[in-house]
């Protein structure tokens, strides 16, 4: 691991109830210009995931209201890490432990993606996840461990009541064809499509072994 860092000066992070994910509340500052946010530092997240995280890709959505984006996943190896941020508008982010053999496989957590209140979110390979805007245009900037390739991605139903995600009740969702088509969380597992809790490890190991000495 690198030498201590101040995260009070840059972000405040904990880790959310799937195992490998972690949200982080970023410190804004400003003055009579306006507002300035570090919604990415690399040296906090190495510190916290112990190895560097492997930027492939950058990616910038806009949704109106309702629009539901996910269950997403990518299979393991190489899977795919996302670090999510919403410069605008607002969003609910939620995180699902796909990995079977997992303690906490099935189990969600949630945060509230609010650009008046600058947070992030890191989810690690091999965890689904799913975003709907709350405001009528939100964007959301997320950085991704490995470029896309449809070969390697999944979906999973958002609606599957097997789930009970947390999603509001005063909402009219709108789904792509493709999510909407997404099987159910069971069907999923039962066709062999989920990565497993050994095969995210491995990864995960693989990525900290590659680390410079220096932040292991």
């Amino acid at each position: 691991m690198t030498g201590p860092v101040d995260y009070r000066r840059h972000v405040d992070i904990r880790e959310l109830a799937v195992p490998d994910t972690y949200v982080l509340d970023l410190v804004p500052h400003g003055d009579s210009r306006g507002r300035f946010v570090e919604w990415f530092r690399a040296d906090v997240l190495t510190d916290v995931i112990g190895y560097p995280f492997p930027l492939a890709q950058a990616n910038h959505s806009v949704s109106g209201r309702g629009a539901l984006r996910g269950v997403h996943f990518s299979t393991v190896p190489p899977g795919q890490a996302k670090y999510v941020y919403c410069p605008s508008g607002v969003i609910l982010d939620v995180i699902l432990d796909i990995r079977v053999g997992s303690p906490t496989f099935g189990v969600h957590d949630s945060v509230l993606l609010d650009s008046e209140e600058p947070r992030a979110v890191f989810l690690s390979e091999g965890v689904g996840h799913a975003f709907l805007s709350l405001a009528p245009a939100s964007s959301v900037a997320y950085l991704v461990s490995t470029p896309y390739a449809p070969e390697r991605e999944f979906g999973i139903d958002p609606m599957d009541p097997e789930l009970a995600l947390p999603w509001p009740d005063d909402v009219e969702f709108e789904l792509s064809a493709k999510d909407r088509a997404a099987p159910s969380f069971a069907e999923a597992q039962e066709r062999g499509l989920l990565p497993t809790m050994e095969q995210c490890a491995a990864r995960y190991a693989e990525l900290r072994n590659r680390a410079p000495s220096s932040v292991r």
